[in-house]
C-alpha cells in the first residue's frame, strides 16, 4: 500500500495535503517519521443535533454585513455521529488531541492535558446567568510529558484575539495562532508534523508560517480546497490569518 496522489503539494516548503479517509492513509505513514501528530478530530457529538450544547460552541464570527455564522449553519462534521476511536493515532510517538475530553476513557492516563483558555479574562452577562451553553475552554489531551498547561487565547463569539473580521468556514474551527503557540512549544523548524483531521488547514497554516513540515488528512474535499488556498497566502504578521 503507498501513499494517495497528494491533493496539494509544496515540495519547497514540505508542505502535503491528501484528501480521503485518515484511517486508511494512516498505516502508510512510518510514525518514525512524525515529530508530533496534532489534530482536532470528530469527538463523537453532532453538532447540528445537540446545537452547540456539547462544549464544540456555536459562535466564531460573520458574513459581510453582520449576519452572523455558528456551527450549526454547516453541515455536521464528517464522522461526528459516532464514537471516536482515537487508538489509530497511539500508534504515533507524540501525539496532542484536541476535544480528548469527549473520548478520555479511551486514551491513556496522561498528566501533560493543556487547557486552551477561550474567555482569557472575559465575562458575558449570558455565561454570568447560566445563559451561555458554549464551553469556557478546550481540553487538549497529550503524551509530550511535563505539567498540565494553561493557555490564554481569547475565541469567544465576536470577540477573538485573533482573525477578527475574518468569515467562518468550518464549524469546529480553530485559531491559527494558537495552532503556532502549540507548535512552538512541542516542535523545532523542520520537523514533521502530522495532521490527521485537518479541517480547514489552521494546523498547516501554522505550520507553513513557521517552518516545520506537515502531512494534513481531511475526508471532505472542500476542506481541502480551503485549506490549500490559506497556504498560497503571503506569509501573515503573528496573531492574523489568511
Amino acid at each position: 500500500m503507498s501513499l494517495p496522489t497528494p491533493y496539494y503539494h509544496n515540495e519547497a516548503a514540505g508542505i502535503t495535503i491528501y484528501h480521503g479517509d485518515a484511517r486508511l492513509v494512516l498505516p502508510v505513514i512510518d510514525p518514525a517519521s512524525v515529530s508530533l501528530l496534532l489534530t482536532d478530530p470528530p469527538y463523537g457529538v453532532s453538532e447540528r443535533t445537540s446545537r452547540g450544547s456539547n462544549g464544540r460552541g456555536t459562535a466564531f464570527g460573520g458574513k459581510p454585513g453582520g449576519t452572523h455564522i455558528g456551527a450549526t449553519d454547516f453541515p455536521p462534521v464528517f464522522g461526528d455521529d459516532q464514537p471516536f476511536d482515537p487508538a489509530p493515532l497511539l500508534r504515533f510517538p507524540v501525539v496532542a488531541l484536541f476535544g480528548a475530553n469527549h473520548f478520555a476513557d479511551q486514551l491513556p492516563p496522561s498528566a501533560s492535558w493543556v487547557v486552551w483558555d477561550k474567555l482569557d479574562g472575559l465575562t458575558t452577562k449570558k455565561r454570568a446567568i447560566g445563559l451561555d451553553d458554549n464551553a469556557d475552554c478546550e481540553l487538549i489531551w497529550t503524551n509530550t510529558g511535563g505539567p498540565a498547561r494553561l493557555i490564554p487565547h481569547r475565541w469567544k463569539g465576536l470577540v477573538k484575539a485573533s482573525e477578527r473580521g475574518e468569515t467562518r468556514v468550518h464549524p469546529t474551527q480553530k485559531p491559527v495562532a494558537l495552532m503556532r503557540l502549540l507548535l512552538d512549544i512541542w516542535t523545532d523548524p523542520g520537523n514533521l508534523v502530522l495532521d490527521p483531521y485537518m479541517g480547514s488547514g489552521p494546523i498547516a497554516r501554522a505550520a507553513f508560517d513557521m517552518g516545520r513540515r506537515y502531512i494534513g488528512i481531511e475526508i471532505e474535499e472542500r476542506y481541502c480546497e480551503i485549506a490549500a488556498r490559506r497556504l498560497q497566502q503571503s506569509v501573515l504578521p503573528l496573531g492574523e490569518v489568511a
